[in-house]
């Protein structure tokens, strides 16, 4: 790997800082100064030294996290924190969400920067299942709810779609408290389903993904990684 490449991949360098570094006189190699970006390395066996610090290439990450509201999954800077801001690792911010959330949603959000992992949780292929919670602001008891569950066993047509959803299951906890299992995720399918039905969501939490739920100890904001077993469950 070339050493500017490897900084970049392993502190909060870019390239083109990586180069100035480099040529700053910053950087070590095996004990030695370095100042040629072009130099490749060997990464199991040589030592990169940045300022003091022994540097080393970051595997595959695979966490969940809690999401609370007011929080975005997105890449880029905006008028809300980032989901990467609060996680404590290097390069936090190459892990994607697996599946966005919006930002007034809150609940299990899995992060990898593995993308064929990513891909394996998020294809309809898999028919993943997901669970969320909505508090409608209408309650719903009798043969309203009841029509509600069949219509989303059924499908529904959304406004701009060609095909209506795949078959779902919903299930009411209280007349306004509902639990929706889908196996797909279109754009803001679940406040869109509901208001295909004449109803409106009040707040969203997605509880599990898969056979992944989120852990009652997990607190709004807080993320760990997963286990070998949650990984392999996808």
């Amino acid at each position: 790997m070339r050493l500017d490449r490897f900084l970049s991949e392993t502190s909060p360098l870019t390239r083109s800082l990586a180069k100035r570094a480099l040529k700053n006189g910053e950087v070590t190699l095996n004990g030695e100064p370095v100042k040629q970006a072009s130099t490749h390395i060997d990464t199991e066996r040589d030592e990169v030294v940045l300022n003091g610090e022994t540097l080393s290439l970051v595997g595959l990450r695979y966490l969940m996290m809690h999401k609370p509201a007011g929080v975005e999954c997105t890449a880029r800077r905006g008028l809300y924190p980032r989901v990467v801001d609060l996680i404590d690792l290097p390069k936090a911010e190459r892990l994607q969400p697996v599946g966005r959330l919006d930002v007034d949603t809150t609940g299990l959000l899995l992060l990898t920067d593995d993308g064929q992992w990513s891909h394996r949780v998020t294809s309809p292929k898999h028919r993943c299942a997901k669970v969320y919670i909505a508090e409608l602001a209408e309650p719903w008891e009798g043969s309203a709810a009841e029509h509600a569950i069949e219509q989303v066993a059924q499908g529904i047509l959304l406004d701009d779609e060609d095909t209506p959803t795949k078959p779902a299951t919903l299930r009411f906890i209280t007349p306004q408290c509902a639990e929706l299992t889908l196996t797909e995720g279109r754009y803001h399918q679940v406040k869109r389903m509901f208001a295909a039905l004449g109803n409106h969501v009040n707040e969203l939490h997605r509880q599990s993904i898969g056979d992944i739920s989120l852990p009652d100890d997990l607190a709004p904001g807080e993320w760990r990684e997963l286990s070998a077993e949650e990984i392999a469950s996808f």
